[in-house]
C-alpha cells in the first residue's frame, strides 16, 4: 500500500486548460473519492496519476517515489474503467491472469511448450493461477472463471474488472467512474461490494464518478472538483453541512440547496424586500448577499403568518419514508421554486395551487458572499450546524404536522 501525494498539478489540451494547481494528499488505504459535474478535469486527474497522461507542472509522489516520466507499467497502480476493458475472446480466467501474465513471463515464456522445458517456468504459471483463484474468489466469481464476458451480467464483468485489477495487489488502486454502466439497483449492491473489498484489502483508492450519492456513501473523504480546481476537500458530513462555496452547496445534496437573495442592514439579514429578520451578524458589511438553506430545515405552516413567506405548492413529490414539496413564495416570483422535506403524512394533506406559509430556520442558513464564498457566522460556524433543524422564527406558527390533520 501506499500514500499519494499531488502537488501542482496542472493540464491543458490545446487552449483548454484542465487540471489548475490541483495538490491533494491521500492517506496509506484512504478511500479517497473525486466528485465533480461532467467536464471538470476527473478523470484527466486519475490518467495523470496512472501515468496514461503527461501533466504540464506538478509532481506525482507514490510513497516515498517521485513517478513522473514513468510510464504505467512502473507506476504499479491498477486502474478500472468505466467501459471495464475485457477482452471478449477470453475467459474470465484469462481476463484475469492476463497482467500476472504480461509482467511476470517473458515473451518465450508464455508460449504453450514452455511450462515443460522449464520447472521455473511451471512455477511462475502455477503462480498466476492461483493468485487469479483467490482475487476470484475475493469477489465470488470462481463459478464463473471459464465463461466469456458474453455470457456475464453487467454487475458479473464489473467484478470482473474489479479482481483483474486487485489480482496484481498494486499499492494504488484507481476507479474511474466504474458503476456508470449499472442499473440503480446494481449500483447500490456494487458499491457496498466495492467498499467492503477496499477496507478488507486496505488498498489506497482514488474513486471518480460524477455522482454525489457515490462519493457520499462509499468514500472516508471526498475532494469536490470544479472547473479544474478542487474547491472543498473533507468528510461527507463537513462538505454537506458546512460547504465553503456557493458551486459546492449546489451540486452536494438531494434536492440541491435553496438560494435566495439576501440584504444585510446593520448586521440584520433578511431576505430581500422582507422585513423579517433571519438572524443577525453584527461585523457584517451592509449590502446583498446569497442565503442558502436545505429542503430540511424550511418549514411549512398552515397558511401565512407573521415572519411566514406566503407560498403556493407547485408541486408534491412523494419518495416513501419522506416527500419533497415544491413551492413558489408570493414575493420572489424570480426564484426557483424552493424544495421543503416534510414527513409523507404532512405531503398527504397538500396539492398543487394551495397556499401555504414557509418559514426558514435560522440556524440552518448558510451565507454566501458576492463571489460565492461562504460567510463565516463567528461562534455559530465554529462548529457544525445542528444535527435537528432549529426552532422556527416565530414560535407562533402552526407545526408542519398540523398540514395533515386538517
Amino acid at each position: 500500500m501506499a500514500r499519494l501525494d499531488l502537488t501542482g498539478l496542472c493540464k491543458a489540451f490545446d487552449t483548454s486548460q484542465v487540471l489548475r494547481d490541483v495538490s491533494l494528499t491521500i492517506d496509506d488505504g484512504e478511500f479517497l473519492a473525486v466528485v465533480g459535474p461532467s467536464g471538470c478535469g476527473k478523470s484527466t486527474l486519475l490518467r495523470v496519476i496512472a501515468g496514461l497522461e503527461t501533466q504540464d507542472a506538478g509532481q506525482v509522489r507514490i510513497g516515498d517515489r517521485l513517478v513522473d516520466g514513468l510510464p504505467p507499467k512502473q507506476r504499479d497502480v491498477a486502474m478500472v474503467f468505466q467501459s471495464y476493458a475485457l477482452y471478449p475472446h477470453m475467459t474470465v480466467a484469462q481476463n484475469l491472469a492476463l497482467p500476472l501474465v504480461m509482467r511476470d513471463l517473458s515473451r518465450w515464456q508464455r508460449m504453450p511448450f514452455a511450462a515443460r522445458l522449464s520447472t521455473e517456468v511451471a512455477r511462475r504459471r502455477a503462480a498466476v493461477q492461483e493468485a487469479v483463484r483467490q482475487a476470484a474468489g475475493i469477489v465470488e466469481l470462481t463459478p464463473l472463471l471459464d465463461r466469456k464476458p458474453r455470457q456475464l451480467s453487467g454487475g458479473q464483468r464489473q467484478r470482473v474488472a474489479l479482481a483483474r485489477a486487485l489480482v496484481r495487489q498494486p499499492r494504488l488502486f484507481l476507479l474511474d467512474e466504474p458503476l456508470s454502466n449499472l442499473d440503480a439497483s446494481l449500483r447500490a449492491s456494487t458499491r457496498t461490494e466495492i467498499v467492503d473489498l477496499q477496507r478488507r484489502l486496505g488498498v489506497t483508492t482514488v474513486y471518480v464518478t460524477h455522482d454525489q450519492v457515490e462519493a457520499m456513501t462509499m468514500a472516508s473523504r471526498i475532494a469536490v472538483m470544479i472547473g479544474g480546481r478542487i474547491v472543498q476537500l473533507g468528510t461527507a458530513r463537513e462538505i454537506y453541512r458546512r460547504p465553503v462555496d456557493i458551486r459546492v452547496a449546489q451540486f452536494i445534496g438531494t434536492p440541491k440547496m435553496n438560494l435566495l437573495p439576501g440584504e444585510v442592514a446593520r448586521g440584520a439579514i433578511r431576505i430581500a424586500g422582507a422585513a423579517e429578520v433571519l438572524t443577525t451578524l453584527p461585523l457584517l458589511r451592509d449590502g446583498a448577499l446569497t442565503i442558502g438553506i436545505r429542503a430540511e430545515h424550511l418549514h411549512l405552516s398552515h397558511g401565512p403568518g407573521p415572519g411566514a413567506l406566503r407560498s403556493v405548492v407547485r408541486q408534491v413529490e412523494f419518495l416513501g419514508a419522506e416527500a419533497l414539496v415544491h413551492l413558489q413564495p408570493d414575493s420572489l416570483p424570480q426564484v426557483a421554486p424552493l424544495a421543503a422535506r416534510v414527513p409523507p403524512e404532512v405531503a398527504a394533506g397538500l396539492a398543487p395551487g394551495m397556499t401555504v406559509g414557509l418559514t426558514l430556520a435560522p440556524a440552518g442558513l448558510h451565507l454566501f458572499d458576492s463571489e460565492g464564498q461562504r460567510i463565516a457566522r463567528s461562534g455559530a460556524d465554529a462548529g457544525l450546524p445542528p444535527e435537528t433543524p432549529a426552532r422556527p422564527l416565530a414560535a407562533a406558527f402552526a407545526p408542519a404536522a398540523a398540514l395533515a390533520a386538517r
